[in-house]
């Protein structure tokens, strides 16, 4: 078994139409046993920039802290805040620095970039190998189930609403077919103006 799919976790991000959305499940356990339904997995790291830490629990905790540690360094030596292309060439670096003894996370980033409006999605290997595509992006032990529905249920240019409702079918119908994540699960909803947050009722079993 990896490293990566010891607590279990699945994740994903979509982009819409000047909107962008990120959502996660909420399960941490070990193996096959469940010990908590609360375990935040995605943070906030600027105004309208997210990022996602599937794979090993105690690296999500890690890597964020020292994500935050480099982004407020960074906004504090150029007196603005981070855009997120610039923010996930700052998290491949770090984990690039580790290659030889790796953080076991998949960072998942999601973002509006604050001049244009662009949404922006991105995700990386464990050693900061960055994706960019055009569409979604998937990680976590879920993410075999979560493309196929993504690939299925995905639009261009999805109003908020619209993208709401398309990530949380997407998440909810994939970490059902896995066993190790799941139980809840947190959308965000990232638009010029406002973060929307909402929390889903899903299957607890």
């Amino acid at each position: 078994m990896s490293i990566l799919s010891y607590n279990g976790s699945a994740m994903v991000a979509m982009k819409g139409k000047n909107c962008v959305a990120i959502a996660t499940d909420k399960r941490f356990g070990i193996q096959a046993q469940t010990v908590s339904m609360d375990f935040p997995k995605v943070f906030q790291m600027g105004p309208h920039l997210f990022i996602g830490l599937p794979g090993l629990a105690t690296d999500t905790q890690t890597v964020m802290e020292k994500l935050r540690f480099r982004k407020n360094l960074y906004e504090l030596k150029e007196n603005r805040t981070i855009a997120p292309k610039v923010f996930s060439s700052l998290v491949s670096n770090m984990l690039y620095e580790k290659r030889f003894g790796p953080f076991f996370v998949e960072p998942v980033i999601a973002g509006l970039d604050s001049k244009t409006g662009e949404p922006y999605v991105c995700n990386m290997d464990l050693i900061g190998c960055p994706n960019e595509p055009e569409d979604f992006v998937v990680g976590g032990t879920a993410s075999a189930q979560l493309y196929g529905m993504c690939e299925a249920l995905w639009e261009p240019d999805l109003g908020p609403e619209d993208l709401f409702e398309t990530i949380s079918q997407a998440l909810i119908n994939a970490f059902d077919r896995d066993a190790i994540s799941g139980w809840g699960a947190t959308v965000y909803i990232i638009e010029k103006d406002k973060i929307t947050t909402k929390e889903l009722k899903t299957r607890m079993d």
